[in-house]
C-alpha cells in the first residue's frame, strides 16, 4: 500500500513538472528582447530649455491657472488631470462653453520625451504644445497672446515669478516664456514603474505571468511600434495599416503635412500608464484595454489574438503603470489678482 502511494505521488510530481515546464519557459525573457527598451530618465531634459527651480515653479502655477482661459474656469489640468494620470477619462474633452473637440486628450505624463506632441505631431516639443490649447477657440479660448499677457501682467505675483524664472530677459512676461515655463514643469512629469525596475536588473520586479505577458506582446508584433523608453511615442503610423480602421473620418497628420500619404497617420501613443488612461485611440472610442489590444492586433498586424494572448499582454501592460510624483504635481496656491 505504501509503495502504491509513493508511486502515485511520483507520477503526479512528474506530471506537474511536465505541465509547468512550458509555463516556466514562456516566463523567461530573452535579454536580446530587452535591447529595444530602456528605463525612464529622472527628468526629460532638453538643451533648448534649461530646467531651473524658479522656471518649474512658474510652470506649475501656469499649468493650474484657470485665468488663462476665456471663462476663467479651464486650465491645462482640466483636460490633463495630474491626479488621474494626466487625462480626464472623457472620449473628447470639454472646453469653454461646453464645446468639445474631435480628439481624445492624451496623457501629459512622460510626453516630453516623445518625438512630437498632439496626435498629428504638429508641435515638436511640450513648450510649443503648451501654447496651443490656451488660444484654441474650443479649448481655453483666449482671443490672443496679447490678451494672455495682459491677464498675467495684472497679477503682481506673476510679474515677479517671470523675473525669477527668466532673469536674463529684459521683458520676461512673453507668450513664448509661458510655453517654456509650462514645458519645464512638464519635463518633470515622469512616472517610473515596475517595468523600469526590471529593466534596471531587478528580476523580482515582475511576476512570471507578467514576464510571459511581455513575451506575448513581442510575439504578437506589438513591439515593432511600441518600444523604446516610452513604449511608443517615437514614430508616426497609419491607423488601419493592414485592415481599414472602422469609421475613420480624421485626416490625421495629412492636415499638418498636406501630403496625401499622411492621411490617417497619427503619432504612435506611449503605452506608459495605459491601464489608467482610458478611453483609447485618437477618437477615444474604445473604453477598455482588452478591446484596444484586440483592435490593434487586428487592424495593425492582421492578427486575431486569442483571449489568453490578450489577457497575457494586458497583464504585462499593467506593469507600465507608474508612480505619480504627488509632491511635484501638488497644486500651488493661486496668486491673487491685482487691483
Amino acid at each position: 500500500m505504501r509503495t502504491h502511494v509513493i508511486a502515485v505521488a511520483a507520477v503526479t510530481l512528474v506530471a506537474a513538472c511536465a505541465r509547468s515546464a512550458p509555463e516556466q519557459a514562456s516566463a523567461r525573457i530573452d535579454p536580446t528582447r530587452l535591447a529595444a527598451f530602456a528605463p525612464l530618465p529622472a527628468v526629460m531634459e532638453t538643451p533648448d530649455n534649461a530646467l531651473t527651480e524658479p522656471k518649474i515653479a512658474l510652470g506649475r502655477m501656469l499649468y493650474y491657472e484657470t485665468r488663462l482661459s476665456q471663462d476663467g474656469q479651464h486650465s491645462c489640468n482640466s483636460c490633463h488631470d495630474l491626479a488621474a494620470y494626466g487625462v480626464d477619462h472623457e472620449r473628447v474633452s470639454s472646453g469653454v462653453a461646453g464645446q468639445r473637440g474631435t480628439r481624445n486628450s492624451p496623457t501629459v505624463y512622460n510626453a516630453a520625451g516623445h518625438i512630437a506632441q498632439f496626435w498629428d505631431g504638429r508641435a515638436p516639443t511640450v513648450e510649443e504644445q503648451a501654447k496651443g490649447p490656451i488660444l484654441n477657440p474650443i479649448e481655453m479660448a483666449m482671443p490672443s497672446d496679447a490678451a494672455v499677457l495682459a491677464q498675467l501682467s495684472g497679477i503682481p505675483a506673476y510679474d515677479e515669478a517671470f523675473r525669477r524664472a527668466f532673469p536674463d530677459d529684459r521683458h520676461p512676461v512673453t507668450y513664448d516664456n509661458v510655453g517654456r515655463a509650462i514645458g519645464a514643469f512638464e519635463r518633470g512629469l515622469v512616472t517610473p514603474a515596475r517595468w523600469d525596475a526590471y529593466l534596471r536588473g531587478e528580476a523580482a520586479a515582475l511576476t512570471p505571468a507578467e514576464r510571459a505577458g511581455f513575451n506575448a506582446f513581442v510575439d504578437a508584433g506589438c513591439s515593432a511600434c511600441h518600444a523604446g523608453t516610452y513604449v511608443g511615442g517615437a514614430s508616426f503610423q497609419k491607423v488601419g495599416l493592414v485592415e481599414p480602421w472602422p469609421g475613420l473620418a480624421d485626416a490625421g497628420r495629412s492636415a499638418v503635412t498636406h501630403r496625401p500619404e499622411d492621411r490617417a497617420v497619427f503619432k504612435v501613443p506611449s503605452l506608459r500608464n495605459v491601464a489608467r488612461t482610458a478611453p483609447y485611440f485618437h477618437d477615444g472610442a474604445t473604453a477598455d484595454l482588452t478591446s484596444a489590444v484586440a483592435l490593434m492586433a487586428q487592424h495593425q498586424l492582421g492578427r486575431q489574438l486569442t483571449a489568453p494572448q490578450i489577457a497575457a499582454i494586458v497583464t504585462w501592460l499593467e506593469t507600465l503603470t507608474g508612480t505619480i510624483p504627488e509632491s511635484y504635481v501638488a497644486p500651488p496656491a493661486s496668486p491673487p489678482s491685482g487691483l
